[in-house]
């Protein structure tokens, strides 16, 4: 207990959590982990935890994993580093080789980078640049969706659009499109109806604005920090349709629902759709280090490729980019996907995972569940036959995630939304006792508030 007060102690003086409203944090006790073993989180005290958010969405095998612990071991015995800028190292050529093979046919170039919104990042600059090599320099607009979310540097909050997350920062940000993702439960009609109220409301602005719009970003299926909001079927391939005939380009931010989190290695896939540009992370190495990838056509890449003095080239690149540590784990990650079936396993546990939310629909103030593969929102409200929100001040889901932590499990809400999202290789028994304790903690917490 002592070392614990101690590391709080540190926490206060020293750390600024990311994400966190540190007064908030500071009064509630914080854990501090120490390590992990399989899907599970130990503190410094001892204390064992379900993983419940795959340590924010980014696990697959769990933690403290012999492959991929020996992977980066044998790599780290041979370099830890060197730059891509002018040269190329062995561990990402044969990762780019291989995220090649798995990505959807025709995205057959591969950019690195540290982390999912500098992957988008480079993915903007990349659709920007495209037109203005070819001479179209109209084209320099961006569409995104209303409450998207793509990453907190700035040019990924250019695209994003939360207001909790990007209004107080509207002075620094371009100015992009919005058009509606579709929200079925706060639709006033049926599921079909919001989609195609959607996919109308994209088509008019394309129909009017295209010659100055350079690409759409989209989070193919699921909008993750929204609130797990999920699209009606066939709605992505639609949205792809459309950018095809207005000559846009299509960007699809892989980097949560990527690496067969969606029960499909990548979610494009569930309606076969190759984007122009798709941006990966989180699960690329499989929680380990921190990696992503911008992986693009042939048709944008040669847009760039030219002589020297043309100037061409893409002006991007971090000190880290394509770190052999991090390329020689996520080699390893793809070889256990395949050598485990993963993502048929993934397919078939969700199944199981969608039996056992059928038990949450008769809570009283559960309103909305979703779940796509091992993604899951659970929405919960003031009236379940109004859908009234529960109010900010209500703290209605860091109260459940409080409760669910003192059951042994960690989670972490978006605002009235309870996710859950372990890691990709839990057993049915491990999914089991965690949907348990999440239905044990919204019972207690909701049922207090009557």
């Amino acid at each position: 207990m002592k070392r614990t007060e101690e590391l709080i102690e540190k926490n206060k003086k020293y750390l600024w959590n990311p994400f966190t409203q540190m007064k908030q944090y500071l009064e509630d006790s914080p854990i501090v982990i120490e390590r992990g073993e399989g899907i599970k989180l130990i503190d410094v005290e001892g204390n064992e935890y379900y993983d419940g958010v795959s340590s924010i969405w980014l696990n697959v095998h769990g933690h403290n994993v012999k492959e991929l612990n020996e992977a980066i071991q044998t790599q780290l015995s041979k370099i830890a580093h060197s730059t891509l800028l002018g040269m190329a190292s062995v561990p990402a050529l044969e990762l780019a080789e291989k995220l090649v093979e798995i990505t959807p046919n025709g995205l057959n170039k591969v950019f690195y980078s540290d982390c999912g919104a500098t992957a988008v990042e480079i993915a903007i600059k990349m659709a920007f640049q495209y037109w203005q090599n070819q001479g179209i320099k109209e084209k320099t607009r961006f569409v995104t969706m209303k409450n998207a979310y793509h990453g907190d540097t700035v040019g990924a909050m250019g695209v994003g659009a939360i207001p909790l997350f990007h209004e107080i920062y509207s002075p620094l940000l371009f100015e992009s499109f919005k058009v509606p993702y579709p929200y079925p439960y706060r639709f006033n009609g049926t599921s079909e109806e919001c989609a195609q109220t959607c996919l109308h409301n994209l088509e008019q602005l394309l129909k009017e604005r295209h010659h100055e719009i350079a690409a759409l970003i989209v989070e193919p299926l699921v909008q993750g920090a929204a609130g797990m909001i999920m699209m009606p079927d066939g709605f992505l391939k639609q949205v792809s349709n459309l950018c095809k005939q207005y000559n846009i380009l299509l960007i699809a931010d892989e980097v949560a629902v990527g690496f067969g989190r969606t029960g499909k290695m990548f979610a494009c896939d569930h309606e076969a759709v190759t984007p122009d540009i798709l941006t990966a992370g989180k699960g690329l190495t499989g929680g380990y280090l921190p990696l992503a990838v911008t992986v693009t056509t042939d048709e944008i890449y040669n847009a760039f490729y030219a002589d020297y003095e043309e100037l061409k080239a893409l002006f991007h690149g971090h000190s880290y980019c394509g770190n052999q540590l991090g390329c020689a784990v996520a080699l390893e990650n793809i070889k256990l996907f395949e050598q485990r079936n993963l993502v048929n396993k993934v397919e078939k546990t969700s199944k199981y995972v969608e039996t056992l939310l059928n038990k949450f629909n008769a809570l009283r103030f559960v309103g909305d569940i979703r779940q796509l593969g091992l993604m899951v929102g659970i929405e919960l409200v003031k009236d379940k036959a109004t859908k009234e929100p529960f109010s900010f001040n209500e703290k209605i889901g860091l109260r459940v995630t409080k409760r669910v932590r003192k059951l042994g499990m960690i989670i972490r809400p978006l605002g009235n939304t309870i996710v859950f999202m372990p890691p990709l290789a839990s057993t049915e028994a491990d999914l089991k006792e965690m949907i348990g304790i999440l239905y044990e903690a919204i019972q207690n917490v909701t049922e207090q508030h009557r």
